[in-house]
């Protein structure tokens, strides 16, 4: 006999048997604000997957993230607020309503008009209206470096914004020296707001250079994650320890793994 080939609903079903008074003693205990971290973790597992090109751990992890809206969607179906018909109807309502190129009669030429049709029509939705600010809707807890590439979008919408990437330059100079400044003032705290400023041109830097500062320094992470696993490697095919070893014979090491990679900088 086939295995049972489950579909949504039984997935709905699923979340609301765990839920149940006689489900799931964990899942029972769990609200909104005790498992938000985990939406955040999927997503980023997800992110992880796409960038392995691994199509099994791809699925494997939608899956995760879907289980995370389906449980969010049936905690509020017990306190009668919404459940997930309602998640589903209203964003197949929007993706209806943003798309009138597709299901109405409006014709675009490009991907870019479309973009602009998206904003426009957004911003006559119900809750747009409150808007006083061009930065309104963007999430507090958004990750600072994703907040700031958002913060630059918006302003340049309204025209503050850099004209190339070449007067940013000067700017990041800059904020180096002022960050000198502040280290040379032993100020802990224009230090910070410095360092600070320092990362937000950063951010302009590689929004202007047509870098996405995010992909960008995962990038960094990943090949740093990896030159330092093979410095470890190497010390230990030695018998040494990297802790063992002083800054000197470190930077060897980090110049051999380099080479093996035959990477960039």
């Amino acid at each position: 006999m086939d295995a049972k080939r489950y579909g949504f609903e039984d997935l709905r079903l699923i979340m609301a048997r765990l839920r149940a008074p006689d489900g799931c003693p964990w899942d029972k205990e769990q609200t909104h604000q005790s498992i938000k971290d985990c939406l955040l973790e999927e997503t980023y597992e997800f992110l992880e997957a796409v960038e392995d090109g691994s199509i099994p751990h791809m699925r494997e992890e939608l899956g995760d993230l879907l289980l995370q809206v389906v449980f969010h969607a049936q905690m509020a179906s017990e306190a009668s607020q919404f459940d997930i018909h309602d998640v589903v109807h209203e964003l197949s309502d929007k993706l209806v309503r943003r798309h009138p190129h597709v299901f109405g009669e409006v014709a675009v030429k490009d991907s870019d008009e479309v973009a602009v049709n998206w904003e426009a029509i957004k911003n006559t939705e119900a809750g747009k209206e409150s808007r006083v600010s061009r930065l309104d809707g963007i999430p507090h807890t958004y990750p600072a470096l994703l907040k700031a590439k958002k913060l630059q979008v918006r302003a340049a919408k309204d025209g503050f914004d850099w004209p190339s990437a070449d007067p940013v330059w000067d700017k990041f100079a800059e904020e180096i020296q002022e960050v000198r400044e502040a280290v040379a003032e032993q100020d802990t705290d224009h230090l910070e707001e410095e360092v600070g400023d320092l990362l937000f041109v950063a951010v302009n830097l590689a929004r202007k250079l047509g870098v996405d500062p995010e992909i960008a320094l995962q990038r960094a992470n990943r090949k740093f994650e990896s030159r330092y696993r093979g410095m470890e490697r190497i010390a230990s095919e030695r018998g040494r320890k990297l802790s063992d070893m002083d800054l000197p014979a470190q930077d060897a090491l980090w110049d051999e793994v380099k080479k093996e990679g035959n990477a960039h900088g």
